[in-house]
């Protein structure tokens, strides 16, 4: 596998040319990388116009998934998100589009709605999950299929998040045959997953069914931060009249420019540009290894007390959910995640033999868990008063969250982790939702000026 970007770049870093161009620091130190950050330059390509170096290590990217055509994004899943859902309504030829979402979508899936005007069905799981989790069944999507089309309206995807940031994984594939089965897409936010294909037994959304997904591979793979995939599946080509690779990876190219900067990271684009060397010669072994050894961990994680939820296979997470003692305090490790009921911790091939051992000593040397019973808070249900649109375009005014029931929501409040609202914009503000964010510490939000239910 060769590495057109990064090679690129340590040829020029080498070449001692004068750098009359951006940027500004010209190569010279400061965090230490400067001398392989570079601009648009002869010989550089260009992101959204690839046609050399970069278009070469995007098909070397496609190969290695199994894609019909894969597109970088320095901007990570953000940023493909929003081009995912563009493609869905661009391949449907419809404005406004009609979307049915999991309702544990990132907010990038509110600006990518927006910028569509796009009408949203919310689908809810079966299993109280809190605001994370959001596992949608074959059997509830195709409920809401059938509603969709009773109404005469033919949604233009399905859009689930899988792994969410709990771990929990969809049936993809008995999604991806509901989807296709009533001649619609399936978009898959996977930036937990970018790995999955390199598993002993792949399951990436791609070799599942779904037909538009995107990885943050900068999550689960040896990038940097930013750095994601945008793919297009092989199948989707036959349903939506695609002729050839070539055209896919035009289309996808052209949505991810809509939403991102013209200034794209050259070191962000060079870590995956190396990545493609990784998965094609490390990471196989490295995942049957990290996974052998996650599995033993949660074994002992598990006799020691704890729940644990079934999850992706790089996540240990812990369920909370009714505790009675504390979990101890690591001063040498950091979680991924934590909210009170959950406790996320995200491992990957670069994980050291430490790290696992820190772990298992901190939850498998000390008292033992006492579980006791818990209440579910519930899952804010949705009540739209307008449009996602018209709810961030509207003069908006920031307001108590504890003062904001039967207020319109504006915009998406919510920190990242986990980056999924409680309220989307244009909804009618609860009781329940306002009990949400005062669990997740959310003080304020936004809200349209003079607006109520």
């Amino acid at each position: 596998m060769n590495t057109p970007v990064y090679d690129f770049l340590k040829e020029y870093e080498k070449s001692g040319t004068a750098r009359l161009h951006m940027p500004g620091h010209k190569g010279r130190m400061m965090l230490g990388p400067e001398s392989l950050d570079i601009t648009e330059i002869r010989g550089a390509d260009s992101l959204y116009e690839a046609c050399g170096i970069i278009a070469e290590s995007e098909e070397n990217a496609s190969t290695l998934f199994g894609s019909l055509a894969t597109a970088y994004s320095t901007e990570g899943s953000t940023q493909c998100v929003k081009a995912m859902l563009c493609l869905a309504a661009g391949f449907n030829g419809q404005e406004g589009p009609l979307l049915l979402a999991a309702r544990n979508a990132h907010k990038s899936f509110v600006y990518g709605a927006a910028f569509l005007d796009a009408r949203v069905r919310w689908l809810y799981g079966e299993e109280n999950m809190g605001l994370c989790g959001c596992r949608i069944t074959p059997k509830a999507l195709e409920s809401a299929l059938k509603e969709a089309y009773r109404a005469g309206e033919k949604p233009a995807g399905v859009y689930v998040t899988s792994p969410d940031y709990l771990g929990n994984m969809c049936d993809i594939k008995g999604l991806s045959e509901v989807a296709h089965r009533y001649g619609t897409l399936l978009l898959v936010d996977n930036a937990h997953g970018a790995y999955l294909h390199f598993l002993e037994k792949p399951v990436h959304p791609l070799d599942l069914g779904a037909d538009i997904c995107c990885d943050s591979a900068h999550k689960t793979l040896p990038v940097l931060t930013g750095g994601a995939y945008l793919h297009v599946s092989k199948g989707t080509a036959g349903r939506q009249g695609i002729q050839n690779r070539e055209e896919a990876y035009r289309l996808a190219k052209q949505a991810l420019a809509v939403f991102g900067s013209t200034s794209p990271s050259y070191l962000t684009l060079a870590s995956l540009d190396l990545c493609n060397e990784y998965l094609e010669n490390k990471a196989k072994d490295e995942l049957k290894d990290t996974v052998k050894r996650l599995d033993a961990l949660r074994e002992s994680i598990k006799e020691a007390g704890y729940r644990i939820l079934p999850t992706d296979p790089l996540k240990v997470t812990l369920d909370l959910r009714g505790l009675k003692t504390a979990v101890p305090a690591g001063k040498d490790l950091e979680y991924e995640f934590y909210d009170g009921e959950f406790m996320v911790f995200m491992f990957t091939g670069n994980n050291t033999e430490r790290d696992f051992a820190l772990l298992k000593n901190l939850l498998c040397s000390g008292e033992r868990p006492q579980y006791g019973t818990f209440e579910h808070l519930p899952v804010p249900a949705a009540k739209a008063v307008t449009t996602i649109r018209k709810g961030i375009l509207a003069q908006s005014e920031r307001i108590p969250s504890k003062d904001s029931a039967g207020r319109i929501c504006a915009a998406p409040t919510v920190s990242c982790p986990p980056a999924v609202p409680v309220v989307f914009p244009g909804e009618e503000v609860s009781a329940d939702a306002v009990a949400v964010m005062q669990k997740y510490n959310i003080e304020t939000i936004s809200v349209i000026k003079d607006g109520r239910g």
